[in-house]
């Protein structure tokens, strides 16, 4: 199978259900459909919440990408980035920490997580079964 790509670009809200049916679609793998989904899930709200500031006059911009050996998603939205010390998978030290479980999630359900050096566009990748 060639590399197969789309691009989608949508408002920035937090109605995702439809967009993760669209990006999911070609996927048949069960197991790796709950990881994709529950892993794109926290990226996409992550672009909305914390990158877009829950603006829909803002978008986000998605390109899926299907290769015989990946499933690429790249995720793109409009605002400063991520800084490159927040970026780790890593578990925040208290319980009750308002943010980083949802890096922790995506690094959990992606075999590849990578930033931009602005920060606000991440690729993740999942090596298909």
């Amino acid at each position: 199978m060639p590399h197969r790509w789309a691009d989608f670009i949508t408002p920035s809200t937090l109605q995702l259900s439809p967009l993760l049916e669209v990006l999911l679609e070609p996927i048949s793998c069960a197991q790796q459909m709950a990881s994709l989904q529950l892993g794109l899930q926290e990226v996409l709200v992550n672009a909305v919440r914390h990158g877009n500031g829950n603006d829909p006059g803002k978008c986000l911009r998605v390109r899926r990408i299907v290769t015989p050996r990946w499933w690429v998603f790249q995720v793109q939205d409009e605002g400063c980035g991520v800084p490159a010390d927040a970026r780790c998978g890593a578990l925040p030290q208290e319980p009750d920490a308002l943010c980083g479980r949802g890096l922790f999630l995506i690094h959990s359900c992606f075999d590849d997580v990578r930033w931009s050096a602005r920060g606000n566009r991440v690729q993740v990748a999942l090596r298909r079964q």
